[in-house]
């Protein structure tokens, strides 16, 4: 369905059809040839070594068969005895040192094949594949030279996107550069073919189309940083496929030969997520994001070389020079660092798909963010991570907190310092964030004793505070609440951390 053609003037198409040919497989590349060679190598040497410690054993098991000497009515004297006993003392220990020789030769041996094998693996090389057919149907009233311009869609390749965020420091400009890491698993290797890089759907078709309902809601937003890695089922290593493109309507994996292909066109788009075992190595596990109704797409100037491998290749995509505000924010109770998060306004034509990105600030790799254009906002929030130049601490001031028993009621109090210093050269711009408990029963009472010019969100508890401070000082936030409720009952009046440990 996905084949079109396009031919010279004046010669018709009568009819494209496809199918497999199970005769002319793919040539194998000069690496697997090599591969495949050294493996019949050594497999051959390995034998060689199994036959030479067979020898030794037949002749172990000739000796133990005639240890008798001397026969049943003659005896032998003390003379032949020991010599017998010497030769057989002998040939045995030469004989069981040359098979423990043989035996780790022959190890050694098969560690090698084993190696030599799952590279074979690796490349796919025992993956005898047919090749695909295109047999299209000619008409012309003439005998002429004509152009055939043929283009159709294979499974199993396809892009993700792969960002680097550098910023010197605060103030100056961010440069992201986006990346893309493109795979080909189609059965043929691309060499130096032009690349376009898409988020439109290949399978569209020329059916009326329908419109589904378009629900609205809120997203959560998160800051800091999230690390994590995806996971091959097999091996339990991290993964690097991290593709979003699969098709339905498509050719079986492979059509024509490299030497005929000189642009390929990558598709990227909302997808099927595979869960489950990896039957085999070269399958590429899917997940599923959302990219924009506006397809994108990205012509990659230099030819790219990408073999049927199914791994990852880094492709340079395009480098934007981003003007941003940075601000930090820190939850002390929960980390004890600050975090810096950039805002860039005008990121709607940027093209950007969600993504993992290496995080640089100062030249240094400070971690992986991510980057998520599902906003509503005009502006996007990168984070750039911790930063160690602010310092934030948060301490419990003794001399406040104390429990008093008044009547029938018990009284908690509970009172905190935290600081803020910063040691960079310019002011920064912090939101600072803390909780009070929140009250489920009539019988608990919880007020705000000193917030600092905090300002309380009654439905949560959460309590922040905004600050504009200049290089080098500092800014203090104490806080105190008590917590009123009857003397009888038990309250957790101090919410604990939930940790793993070893039981014994």
């Amino acid at each position: 369905k996905s084949i079109q053609v396009n031919m010279s003037e004046n010669v018709s198409v009568l009819s494209v059809s496809e199918k497999l040919n199970f005769l002319s497989l793919n040539a194998e590349s000069a690496k697997v040839k090599q591969l495949r060679d050294s493996l019949k190598t050594n497999q051959y040497k390995t034998q060689q070594v199994v036959y030479d410690k067979e020898a030794y054993d037949k002749e172990k098991e000739l000796l133990a068969k005639n240890i008798s000497i001397g026969g049943t009515e003659k005896g032998v004297s003390i003379a032949e005895l020991k010599l017998a006993a010497d030769f057989y003392r002998s040939r045995i220990k030469e004989i069981n040192g040359e098979i423990l020789k043989l035996d780790t030769k022959i190890n050694e041996m098969y560690t090698v094949t084993n190696r030599l094998q799952n590279e074979l693996n690796e490349l796919h090389a025992n993956e005898n594949k047919p090749t695909g057919e295109i047999i299209i149907l000619l008409q012309s009233d003439n005998k002429i030279a004509a152009t055939i311009d043929l283009k159709y869609v294979v499974s199993d390749a396809g892009w993700a996107p792969y960002y680097e965020l550098k910023a010197e420091d605060i103030g100056k400009p961010i440069t992201l550069v986006y990346r893309a890491r493109a795979f080909n698993n189609t059965g043929i290797s691309w060499a130096d073919v032009k690349l376009k890089l898409s988020t439109s759907d290949p399978t569209r078709n020329a059916s009326k189309p329908s419109i589904m309902p378009w629900f609205l809601n809120f997203n959560s937003d998160v800051y800091g940083n999230t690390n994590g890695y995806l996971s091959n089922s097999n091996s339990n290593k991290p993964s690097q496929y991290q593709q979003s493109q699969i098709s339905s309507d498509n050719l079986e994996n492979q059509f024509g030969t490299k030497q005929q292909l000189n642009e390929v066109e990558l598709k990227s788009w909302n997808d099927y997520k595979i869960k489950g075992k990896r039957e085999d190595a070269n399958k590429v596990v899917y997940e599923e994001v959302q990219v924009s109704e506006l397809s994108a797409e990205f012509e990659i100037k230099k030819p790219y070389s990408i073999p049927s491998d199914a791994k990852p290749y880094i492709v340079e995509v395009t480098t934007y020079s981003l003007n941003a505000t940075f601000k930090h924010y820190s939850i002390p109770k929960v980390e004890k660092d600050a975090f810096l998060l950039a805002r860039i306004t005008g990121w709607e034509d940027l093209d950007l798909i969600e993504g993992p990105a290496n995080v640089y600030f100062g030249g240094t790799f400070v971690g992986q963010s991510y980057v998520n254009p599902r906003s509503v906002n005009d502006t996007l929030d990168l984070s750039f991570g911790r930063d160690s130049k602010v310092i934030v601490t948060r301490t419990k001031i003794k001399d406040f907190n104390n429990e008093k028993v008044m009547g029938n009621n018990r009284k908690m109090v509970y009172s905190y310092e935290m600081v803020i210093k910063n040691n960079r050269k310019n002011a920064i711009n912090i939101d600072l964030e803390d909780q009070m408990p929140i009250s489920q029963s009539s019988e608990i009472i919880v007020d705000a004793v000193e917030l600092s010019k905090g300002v309380k969100n009654i439905d949560d508890g959460k309590v922040s505070w905004k600050f504009l401070i200049p290089p080098g000082e500092s800014q203090k936030v104490i806080y105190t609440y008590t917590i009123k409720y009857p003397k009888n009952r038990n309250v957790d009046t101090e919410k604990k951390m939930r940790k793993v440990r070893a039981a014994f």
